[in-house]
């Protein structure tokens, strides 16, 4: 019986060709859509599950909030890893890592730029499961100047890794570090990435409210992370409260696997996805998948009253109706199992580029164990998309399908108009989304940041004698007119990566008992020169006041609303100068107008700028002339060779720092578009099949017109009339979905667009117009048929 139901499916498949491969392309790119969509969520979701005691490890983050302003913040200060494992027996272990480990790591004659090697606690390697390859990993980092390199960076080093262990290699200025051990590169799917591990200072510390490094903690097995974390405002009561004075403080224990997706803080060590970004594209792929599946039902049941004799046929000579379900199920799952492999096929093309769209390196690990999925997850949809259609056609009745009269199918026309309508839903929503999120896209990178960041590049000295030498260096490299300005800083803005501090502030006379913590940031005199920041009020750092190096700050717009105060100029600030909790004392001498030293994702916050010191002068800012970018690049060179002959500048532009901060917001943005533009191909396919059924119905009834004198604008007018109408209703019924979907992303940038009118209107246009060449293809070639064989044709 399998058999004949085979062959009777084949021969069905080549009198239909058109309807059959409209129904393999539709379903195998829908299939194709959900297979990589998988393999994305399944990677966002696997992040940091490959360490054996993921389920115990938890990082410590914390939340503050005060009359004015708030703090959310990833990383933590020095003292909190070690008090917390004195104060509660559920920690088993404390392991501290500071990101600013990396640099310029030299052996011999060898330089790489390595910017991502973290310092940490010897205990790393009893927290995290990172494999040795050489070396120890109970007394890797237990001595002071210590390092173990990724298996990458080893081989870069040393060109074989086995021969690393025991070597010195340097960073800047001479710091020498030897290699105790070689580990496997670190996964692609952990949320800290790095290609070293440095030994953290032994005893190291700093103050309670200098943010600098990340705790995680080991609990011990049977501890749970909720009870310990329901104790800790115990914690914040004997030891932060004295520094931070009365404010709404929380600490939050976040599990291991749920930071990548879950937390959207301050200062995370690394980028992070977003659980509610993966949902979208989840619910995306399968909106593709329901599309084509909405293809094949909605084309099978129109062409059933073409098939109502020969079940008529099968019914008289006594098949049973569970046979001609069989038979139309049969049908069914051969098409999605066709389907199923284009599917593969298509995923097999798209893969490499779908890797470089979103970032990743996905791929089928097992072959095997995938064609299985495969072939059942395409069977499965097969029984499910043809159970509709095969209830339809085996449940007409004998004598009523030889005659070709199966009654009222106005039930089934509705049905089949619900669908397409679902469809057209699916479409001008995603249309919506690609264009808002363009838009937004557009908005970040041109807005206004409150500083000129056009041609303004940065690079940073290692060497600590240049840094003692650094106004001879600007005189150096202003001696040429293509460098029309240049100052110094402690960082780069645009890296999300400035940090904060605590300080206090007068009020009323008297400096505030209470602290509070605002972004600090070391900028020299040229500094609002070279950016274009406009001052205020009050003046400018100035050399000629030596002074300004202790006893003068700058603050921003945000600090003086916060504050409440009306006269700024003049009023002092205290902050801590060391560990031991000394401070200083400053008076602001101006005023700065706000300006972006983070992407537009976080709002500005309270700044206080101060002068640095010659150490701390380690990041150069340039001003070029903008139609000679080459030759300024290699005076820059040329000059800084003279004062660090062992050293080539790394230059990054400002505007390039900013754009990288978004990279994953125009990476979902490209993602979603490709899929858009599958999901309107998909049921422009469909529509497609519609319309030609639609007009192979109606071949007399637009011969009879074209005899009686009827223009084929009429006759594709009258085919196209009923398709816009299901259009239209989708544009009205996907609009709230569009509107909310998109407002509830925009929510990740504090600076945003309102969803435009415009927008939805362009897109409705848009969805019109593809829906109308579409249709009127086949309605264009219905009224150029010959009408002498319509009329003759059954």
């Amino acid at each position: 019986m399998l058999r004949n139901y085979l062959k009777i499916t084949l021969r069905t498949f080549w009198k239909n060709k058109l309807f059959s491969g409209l129904n393999v392309v539709g379903l195998g790119i829908g299939m194709a859509a959900v297979w990589l969509m998988a393999l994305y969520v399944f990677d966002e979701w696997s992040y940091d599950r490959f360490h054996a005691q993921a389920d115990r490890i938890v990082r410590v983050v914390h939340y503050a909030q005060w009359p004015g302003g708030n703090l959310k913040l990833a990383p933590t200060s020095a003292p909190y890893g070690p008090a917390l494992k004195n104060e509660y027996p559920e920690v088993e272990k404390v392991v501290r890592i500071h990101p600013e480990g990396g640099g310029t790591i030299t052996f011999n004659d060898k330089k790489i730029e390595a910017s991502d090697i973290f310092f940490a606690d010897p205990t790393v390697f009893g927290v995290f499961s990172l494999p040795f390859l050489y070396g120890d990993p109970a007394s890797a980092l237990q001595k002071p100047q210590t390092i173990v390199l990724t298996r990458n960076l080893a081989e870069a080093l040393f060109g074989d890794a086995s021969q690393a262990v025991g070597k010195t290699v340097e960073f800047s200025n001479h710091f020498p570090n030897t290699v105790t051990g070689v580990i496997e590169d670190v996964p692609t799917n952990s949320h800290l990435r790095f290609s070293a591990l440095r030994s953290l200072p032994a005893n190291y510390t700093s103050g309670w409210q200098n943010f600098e490094l990340y705790t995680y903690l080991l609990l011990a097995k049977g501890s749970d992370a909720r009870t310990l974390e329901a104790k800790l405002p115990g914690f914040f009561q004997k030891y932060i409260q004295p520094e931070m004075g009365n404010v709404d403080y929380r600490i939050e224990l976040q599990p291991l696997t749920s930071i990548h997706l879950h937390s959207q803080l301050d200062y995370e060590i690394g980028p992070n996805g977003n659980a509610r970004t993966v949902s979208i594209f989840a619910g995306v792929a399968v909106l593709i998948l329901l599309i084509a599946c909405i293809n094949y039902v909605n084309l099978y049941t129109a062409r059933s009253l073409k098939r109502t004799r020969e079940v008529g046929v099968r019914q008289a000579i006594g098949s049973y109706r569970w046979q001609l379900i069989g038979q139309f199920l049969t049908e069914s799952m051969l098409m999605t199992f066709l389907a199923g492999l284009v599917s593969m096929a298509l995923v097999t093309a798209a893969l490499p580029y779908f890797n470089q769209l979103a970032d990743k390196a996905l791929s089928f690990d097992n072959l095997p164990a995938t064609w299985l999925a495969v072939v059942i997850f395409s069977l499965l949809i097969g029984a499910l998309s043809g159970l509709y259609p095969a209830l339809l056609l085996s449940g007409f009745r004998p004598v009523a399908a030889l005659r070709g009269m199966v009654g009222d199918q106005s039930g089934n026309s509705l049905f089949r108009q619900s669908l397409v309508v679902f469809q057209f839903v699916a479409a001008f929503a995603l249309i919506v989304c690609s264009g808002l999120v363009y838009r937004q896209m557009r908005f970040v990178m041109h807005k206004d940041l409150g500083f000129n960041k056009e041609q303004v590049l940065t690079f940073h000295i290692d060497s600590q004698e240049v840094r003692q030498r650094v106004t001879a260096l600007k005189e150096a490299l202003l001696r040429n007119p293509l460098i029309q300005s240049v100052s110094t800083a402690s960082n780069p803005i645009g890296n999300n990566n400035i940090g904060g501090t605590a300080m206090f502030f007068e009020q009323n006379g008297t400096i505030s008992a209470g602290s509070q913590v605002v972004q600090k940031f070391l900028i020299d005199e040229d500094y609002l020169k070279t950016l274009e920041i406009k001052l205020l009020a009050g003046r400018n750092f100035s050399e000629s006041f030596k002074s300004d190096l202790w006893e003068a700050v700058l603050i921003n717009e945000t600090l003086v609303k916060q504050l409440g105060w009306k006269k700024p100029i003049g009023k002092r600030v205290k902050y801590f100068i060391d560990a031991e909790k000394n401070t200083a004392e400053a008076r602001v001498v101006g005023v700065v107008k706000d300006f972006h030293i983070y992407s537009l994702q976080h709002k500005i916050e309270p700044l206080v700028l101060q002068m640095p010191v010659p150490a701390d002068k380690d990041n150069v800012y340039l001003r070029i002339q903008p139609d000679k970018v080459t030759e300024a690049l290699g005076h820059i060179r040329s000059v800084y060779r003279t004062f660090d002959p062992a050293s080539t500048p790394e230059f990054h532009f400002l505007d390039e720092n900013f754009s990288r901060q978004y990279q994953a917001e125009r990476k979902q943005g490209q993602i979603l578009l490709t899929f858009t533009v599958l999901a309107v191909f998909i049921a422009c396919l469909g529509l497609f099949g519609l319309a030609a059924f639609a007009a192979e119905q109606r071949t007399k009834e637009i011969g009879v017109r074209k005899v009686l004198g009827a223009s084929v604008a009429s006759i594709v007018a009258l085919l196209s009339r009923d398709f816009l109408k299901l259009v239209a209703v989708a544009i009205v019924l996907a609009t709230p979905i569009a509107w909310y979907v998109m407002s509830q992303w925009l929510q990740s940038f504090e600076y945003r667009l309102d969803p435009a009118w415009w927008v939805f209107a362009l897109a409705g246009l848009v969805s019109i117009f593809v829906a109308l060449l579409t249709v009127c293809f086949q309605g264009i070639r219905a009224a150029l048929a010959n009408p002498v064989k319509s009329l003759r044709s059954e």
